[in-house]
């Protein structure tokens, strides 16, 4: 955020500018782990001569696929979200999906950290044998996800005039397409938390088809396939409803692989 105000605003880099700001972010994201385990240190973790361990290696990558379906997909469902905006709204319609965007990624970061942070809890316990604690976790957890969605969901319904006025305030057509737009997509936010979840579950539970699924059929099917059929039927308003049609069928088949694995992770 630092530098895209230097590069951009004060040295006048423009693109390139915030394009060198992601950059460096990430370098320094990826530098300052590296300096921690390459020293020694009071943990076991610290960097050494690898052993080869190809079994690992290979069901790290089949547990972790779920993540790369979701990141893949979102780079995939941009493009076809900005490509029907465009047919539907023009460059308005991009530009308040841009906006909408902005608060998405912070909301659904909350979301993906709490299942991130909680996966190895839930882990431990699955490999202890502790079948207790699993179900209290999961009980807990929906009972968090549920409150916070719904903060979010009032969050965004009650601030979607001022949040939008932050990025477009400067045209009152596009304010206003970007507010009314926003108060659609926030429904969104009841259901996205409970898929994320349950996706993370399952691949601290070493279950990576079942995880990979829901990732798959919540962020590249359901919605590629709304943003493209809807919009046929309702418009512009079939497009900023798509998301919220995707996040109800993917809570579905979320809800439906717990029911059905019920007996296996009891």
């Amino acid at each position: 955020m630092i530098g895209d105000v230097l590069f951009m605003a004060v040295f006048k880099w423009d693109v390139a500018g915030a394009a060198l700001a992601s950059a460096l972010g990430q370098v320094v994201g990826g530098i300052v782990p590296l300096i921690y385990f390459a020293r020694k240190n009071s943990s076991c973790f610290m960097l050494c001569k690898p052993v080869w361990d190809g079994k690992s290696l290979a069901g790290v990558c089949v547990n972790g696929s779920s993540e790369l379906m979701s990141n893949i997909s979102m780079s995939l469902v941009g493009m076809l979200y900005n490509s029907q905006l465009m047919k539907y709204a023009g460059e308005n319609g991009v530009a308040a999906y841009g906006t909408i965007m902005y608060v998405n990624f912070i909301f659904l970061a909350i979301f993906i950290g709490y299942s991130t942070g909680g996966a190895p809890i839930i882990s431990y316990h699955y490999g202890a044998g502790n079948k207790s604690e699993l179900t209290g976790l999961l009980k807990k957890s929906f009972v968090i996800i549920f409150v916070s969605s719904v903060c979010m969901f009032a969050v965004s319904e009650f601030m979607a005039l001022p949040l939008a006025g932050i990025f477009v305030g400067y045209d009152a057509v596009l304010l206003d397409m970007t507010a009314h737009a926003f108060a659609i997509y926030a429904f969104s936010f009841l259901f996205a938390g409970t898929s994320i979840f349950g996706s993370a579950f399952f691949t601290a539970l070493n279950d990576g088809l079942t995880s990979a699924l829901i990732a798959f059929l919540r962020t590249l099917l359901f919605q590629s396939a709304a943003v493209m059929i809807m919009p046929l039927i309702w418009g512009t308003e079939g497009i900023w409803y798509s998301i919220v049609v995707a996040e109800i069928m993917a809570v579905a088949v979320t809800l439906a692989f717990l029911f059905i694995k019920r007996k296996k992770y009891r």
